[in-house]
């Protein structure tokens, strides 16, 4: 299993409850999320900026 530190634009659409779904699904695209967190907010373009731990299974 690898272990992975990463970064993700989300656009800022919807309720809080739609923003944490499509955060959710972003990061799904990279593996499983152990934790992550919203680390930025740009206002005017409306997009935030998470940071992530995430696992996946070893492709070697």
């Amino acid at each position: 299993m690898i272990t992975q530190f990463i970064t993700a634009e989300i656009k800022l659409e919807g309720s809080p409850a739609e923003v944490r779904q499509a955060i959710e699904a972003k990061l799904q695209t990279y593996g499983d999320p152990l934790r992550w967190a919203v680390t930025e907010v740009n206002i005017t373009t409306q997009k935030a900026i998470v940071e992530a731990i995430i696992t996946k299974k070893d492709e070697g």
